[in-house]
């Protein structure tokens, strides 16, 4: 009976454990999950820059300053001397570089961790992170600031501040790598408890 109900646990584990902290690596790529997370990285820049030539090129949301699109969302402009949300602002131009150097080596060590990881899950995690820093990296170098554009608002209230399609790829894969991380030890504590002699 105790086989048995130790052999229904593993088997549900094996079945749920992948799913809720994609534990489980690739094995049909020698590269395992890299090349899919490049992708994910490349459309994130791709679809923040593009978001970005709208408003900027095509709306003139610069000489507007805002345009209200729905009663809780619209477009608000917003120069953003700092990195993600308006967060570290740079004064001058020696800032603004430094700036650019850290958030690249940012970059560079996100990009390291995407090489070398094999779990699903976390690689594309990390394809978000990666995408979105690329992407507001592009924004300071082309223009000196990032552009943030996105207003989501209830009445006066704001849950965040101005923020653009960057931002929003960068905070859900941290939150993405966070909730992973949380399971996965989770699942550990848990199997090393089944696998515990219990003493009578």
């Amino acid at each position: 009976m105790v086989a048995r109900r130790y052999a229904a646990c593993d088997a549900a584990g094996g079945m749920i454990g992948p799913l809720l902290s994609s534990a489980t690596p690739l094995k049909s790529s020698r590269r395992g999950p890299y090349p899919l997370a490049v992708c994910v990285a490349a459309i994130v820049l791709g679809v923040d820059q593009l978001s970005k030539f709208l408003v900027v090129y095509k709306a003139g949301l610069a000489r507007r300053g805002t345009i209200e699109l729905l009663s809780f969302f619209g477009l608000r402009w917003e120069e953003n001397t700092g990195v993600s949300m308006n967060f570290l602002r740079a004064g001058n131009a020696v800032e603004h570089w430094l700036l650019i150097g850290f958030t690249g080596l940012i970059c560079a060590g996100v990009a390291v961790w995407l090489w070398r990881e094999k779990q699903l899950g976390k690689a594309i995690a990390l394809g978000l992170v990666l995408g979105g820093a690329l992407g507001n990296i592009t924004d300071r170098v082309h223009h000196g600031f990032v552009v943030d554009f996105a207003d989501l608002h209830f009445g006066e209230w704001r849950p965040f501040l101005i923020f653009n399609v960057a931002d929003a790829a960068i905070s859900i894969g941290v939150l993405l790598l966070l909730i992973m991380s949380f399971f996965a030890d989770r699942q550990r504590r848990d199997r090393a408890g089944l696998r515990a002699p219990r003493h009578v």
